[in-house]
């Protein structure tokens, strides 16, 4: 639910001029998404949104690049951490994880928002990533193997 209302807000401001939290809980409200002015301020927090200058003067919503670069780093980090090599076989990537590790790297891999990624599915060790193309699942695992030679 988290997760789905934070990916709202990132479309949101993305598309509108949202200059206040109000503005920003009504526009929540009116997608269907019933919060709280308490949860839009931790969202705002959690998603490390900054009020930059808008082309009418005013302040409006947008992501921080420096927040967002972190962020990726971190979960970039993680990633590196846990898996251990990757494969791919039509339009599936396989990557083979660390014992215990592969539902928090599908969880960095899910939060790195990569287009070409249809949907992931974690076990204890492993992750199944489907691709949008044979292209793309030699593409992800080309990038995933690269990611854990940084790591």
């Amino acid at each position: 639910m988290r997760r789905e209302r934070q990916s709202l807000i990132l479309k949101l401001i993305e598309q509108n001029n949202i200059t206040t939290q109000e503005d920003l809980l009504n526009k929540l409200l009116e997608g269907g998404v019933s919060v709280t002015q308490a949860t839009v301020s931790r969202d705002i927090k959690d998603l490390g949104l900054i009020k930059r200058p808008a082309a009418n003067g005013s302040y409006k919503y947008c992501v921080s690049t420096e927040a967002a670069d972190e962020t990726t780093q971190k979960y970039q980090a993680i990633f590196a951490q846990s898996a251990i090599y990757a494969d791919n076989a039509g339009h599936i990537c396989s990557i083979k994880c660390h014992v215990g590790t592969a539902q928090a790297a599908c969880a960095a891999l899910d939060s790195m928002n990569w287009t070409d990624i249809v949907g992931t599915l974690a076990g204890d060790d492993t992750i199944f990533v489907l691709c949008r193309t044979t292209d793309a699942a030699v593409k992800a695992k080309d990038v995933i193997e690269k990611l854990l030679k940084q790591g």
